[in-house]
């Protein structure tokens, strides 16, 4: 008989923290956030969000005390204030209770696939990204200070925005918005050795960094679009 889990026992301590920062921001865009919690039996869990203004998946995986094999979708914030997350120079493992399940938004039945994940071509370098994403920040408000009084409206903001994080980055189908998202989450990093890649599977894209990844559709009407459930991993 399979024991319901009941609890979350990282493998140390930064685990449980780096985990407790991804909700921190998650809820920063969303109060009302929600998480599907995944693990196959082995050592890793893998915890999905969807912050609300990037339009994409965000995935970060920790690894676990022990093994574990669990499908679930929790509160975010229940889950950050049910964690134990020790400071960096602590040595305890830390974890925290599981949240009562919450019937998900219809995000969580859309994950990316187990794979096979192919790399792709064309991805410029981190700090060539992170220059791209002030220009973009510089050229939103150089045009918002544009707008005559009449247009100033969150109607046309949107559609400014839009224009501008839409665009492709490199030689590649990856919207800019997916790199503002890995940076807004704290997963890209500015430095010239920072190993990213770009990784593609079906009609998925993923965006990969060490501390975690940004996965979206390559949908041409745009968004996450429309697919059937499917196991992810991070």
């Amino acid at each position: 008989m399979t024991v319901p889990v009941r609890s979350l026992r990282f493998a140390d301590a930064r685990e449980a923290a780096a985990l407790a920062a991804f909700l921190g921001r998650l809820l920063h865009y969303d109060r009302a956030a929600a998480v599907r919690l995944q693990a196959g039996g082995g050592g890793a869990l893998a915890v999905f969000g969807r912050p609300p203004s990037f339009d994409v998946l965000a995935i970060r995986t920790s690894r676990l005390a022990r093994p574990e094999a669990l499908d679930v979708t929790v509160s975010a914030g229940e889950l950050l204030e049910s964690l134990d997350a020790p400071g960096p120079q602590d040595d305890g493992p830390g974890g925290g209770a599981l949240p009562p399940v919450v019937t998900g938004p219809p995000w969580t039945g859309v994950l990316p696939p187990r794979g096979p994940w192919r790399e792709q071509e064309g991805l410029p370098g981190p700090d060539v990204l992170s220059a791209a994403l002030e220009d973009a920040v510089t050229e939103f408000r150089a045009r918002d200070e544009e707008l005559p009084e009449n247009r100033r409206t969150r109607t046309e903001r949107d559609r400014i925005g839009r224009e501008i994080w839409s665009r492709p980055v490199g030689t590649t189908d990856l919207p800019l918005r997916a790199v503002h998202a890995a940076q807004s989450l704290g997963f890209l990093r500015a430095a010239p050795d920072f190993p990213l890649s770009l990784l593609s599977a079906g009609g998925w894209l993923r965006l990969r960094t060490p501390f975690g990844s940004i996965a979206l559709r390559r949908d041409p009407t745009g968004g996450l679009g429309a697919l059937g459930l499917t196991v992810g991993r991070g």
